[in-house]
């Protein structure tokens, strides 16, 4: 089903008759499981809606009842370990021609892949004749660079020719693919999106909001997922309490309770888990008056990340920061000038800056109005100018295809 929204006319200069754009965007990743990927795909698709613009999204597995009716799938899909997480593909059997026939269906004007990369359905267009225009976006950023790609990187650079336009969503992304990606390519380095706005007039929760005694510093992320860096989130607050011991430590994501049998079992966790609240997984709007009403978010993730969204959130909420100093991490804070950065697994240093900032207002104040700045750059509004720029390169390259 291809979709278009009501709301608002369509006013987007891709085409010079002003005619709405019919896009086909492909997921490697199936939607029954919450991700990163999907959650971008899912933000993107509304705003080129709100646009007036035409979309349907193809993606592994199988349909759920809070799944837009314009995402389709193809009924299936595999678990395999990806970049320190699980990804949920599909790639064997009928996928190929599933994903061949829907995009032959779509008559679209255009075809956006992400991580064609994968093993999976974004993979499989690449090979169509007469296809409409495709462009992709790179969101993986894994360093070092994994033998792995190395042993396919030539079969990619082949594979991916088809591509008219390079998408990435940081620097970091970009510099992993450009070992696979052939150099004709164009490439744009476009970051993820957010709605800023829901941000920006969110207001803080009196149950979560610090107090000088009482300062609040908070944690979102899967707390079983080693990579988001929960472990030195713990030790960081056990070396802040000893500066700051009434110090409460907020925390959103799954996994709460193994997540606290763990702290309980150290030694002295009894008392360290007094100092923990697990809020457990929160909407979105939740999620606004959270980074709204903390003092410090602490984003102590150690590997895996391709861009950072939650520091673009906390940044547009005006929240200061404390992140590890990951490439995308760097990248996003525009070298550690919109947050406070500490050395990657290293939770002396992190408890460390997060002192720091509670010692100092007026710094938790310049870094939350640097963030707040900063955000800008990642409002859909300005991101879906900037990919539809991409979409009119990649249309005009074909004779005949903006009349």
């Amino acid at each position: 089903m291809l979709c278009m929204s009501s709301q608002e006319p369509a006013s987007i200069g891709v085409r010079p008759d002003g005619r709405p754009l019919r896009v086909g965007i492909v997921c490697p990743y199936s939607f029954e499981t919450p991700g990163g990927v999907q959650n971008h795909i899912r933000d993107f698709s509304e705003a080129l809606m709100r646009r007036g613009h035409h979309v349907s999204v193809f993606a592994p597995g199988r349909r759920t009842k809070d799944m837009p009716l314009w995402v389709q799938t193809n009924g299936s899909s595999f678990a395999i370990p990806y970049n320190g997480s699980w990804a949920h593909l599909s790639y064997f059997l009928a996928a190929g021609l599933q994903t061949r026939r829907w995009v032959r269906q779509g008559q679209f004007d255009i075809v956006h892949l992400h991580e064609p990369e994968a093993p999976s359905v974004s993979h499989k267009p690449l090979v169509m004749r007469g296809a409409p225009p495709m462009v992709a976006t790179f969101h993986a950023s894994i360093e070092p660079y994994p033998r792995a790609l190395h042993l396919f990187q030539r079969y990619l650079h082949s594979y991916l020719e088809p591509l008219s336009e390079a998408i990435f969503v940081s620097p970091s992304a970009q510099r992993t693919a450009d070992h696979y990606l052939p150099a004709s390519i164009s490439r744009h380095v476009i970051p993820n999106g957010i709605n800023r706005a829901s941000y920006l007039r969110a207001h803080p929760d009196e149950r979560w909001r610090g107090t000088p005694k009482h300062p609040t510093i908070g944690f979102l992320g899967r707390l079983e997922e080693e990579r988001k860096g929960f472990p030195i989130f713990v030790e960081a607050a056990s070396r802040v309490l000893e500066r700051h011991p009434g110090a409460r430590f907020l925390v959103v994501g799954d996994g709460g309770d193994e997540a606290a049998k763990a702290i309980a079992e150290r030694d002295g966790g009894a008392a360290l888990l007094e100092r923990f609240e697990f809020l457990g997984r929160v909407d979105d709007d939740a999620k606004a008056r959270f980074y709204k009403s903390l003092d410090v978010y602490v984003a102590p993730q150690t590997g895996g990340e391709s861009f950072g969204i939650v520091l673009a959130e906390a940044m547009a909420a005006g929240c200061p920061i404390v992140a590890s100093d990951l490439p995308a991490f760097v990248d996003v804070t525009e070298q550690g000038r919109d947050a406070a950065l500490f050395a990657n697994r290293d939770a002396a240093d992190c408890a460390e800056r997060i002192c720091e900032l509670l010692a100092d207002p007026s710094l938790r104040t310049r870094l939350g109005k640097a963030g707040l700045r900063r955000s800008g750059d990642f409002d859909w509004e300005t991101i879906v100018d900037e990919v539809l720029a991409v979409y009119r390169r990649a249309l005009s390259a074909q004779p005949g295809a903006l009349s």
